[in-house]
């Protein structure tokens, strides 16, 4: 049997304000909402509005989707080879997350020696930091080299052309991390 909406909205709001240890009365005053209606979300006998969702998810902190969704378990494992891998070029990328960051992309870049992978421009204003965990890096952004060393870290235009090369003689990872503009 499917959980209704307002279950779900009951279990994830009040899970999430048992999380931060503060009372319903509590919570309701943050949010600026009535005691009895905090109540009634919590009860799952409510039909609160679209306001009333926004208030209560921003009291909590969180998105409003997060009230919405259905509730995942405390911890998930995800054993090596369940997360996807693509090959680029001669470079092995793994996502590092499962569940996706809205406006963020982080992968693990693996490069053999003399490895390389052209970058894809993203939309303007977005941003990249890359940093290198082993070997060695070289990044060309706009015609610039700018080599990494294990620890260095190195933020740059991701709306330009730019690529990923090994210029050493063992296998090197870095972990990217590219941040989305916001939609207006």
């Amino acid at each position: 049997m499917t959980e209704d909406l307002g279950d779900r909205i009951a279990k994830n709001v009040r899970q999430l304000r048992l999380a931060r240890g503060l009372t319903q009365a509590q919570m309701a005053k943050v949010g600026d909402l009535p005691r009895a209606t905090w109540t009634n979300l919590e009860s799952g006998s409510a039909n609160p509005t679209i306001s009333v969702l926004h208030r209560a998810a921003m009291a909590l902190q969180v998105a409003v989707e997060e009230l919405l969704s259905a509730p995942r378990g405390a911890c998930e494992l995800f054993p090596l080879g369940t997360l996807p891998e693509r090959i680029r070029g001669q470079a092995r990328v793994r996502k590092l997350l499962p569940h996706p960051i809205p406006g963020m992309e982080m992968d693990r870049i693996e490069l053999p020696p003399d490895g390389r992978m052209g970058g894809i421009p993203h939309t303007p204003g977005t941003r990249e930091y890359l940093t290198c965990e082993l070997g060695e890096l070289d990044l060309v952004v706009a015609g610039d080299t700018w080599h990494l060393r294990p620890g260095d870290v190195i933020s740059f235009r991701a709306d330009q052309k730019h690529s990923y090369a090994n210029p050493g003689g063992e296998t090197a990872v870095g972990y990217s991390v590219v941040v989305l503009v916001p939609d207006p």
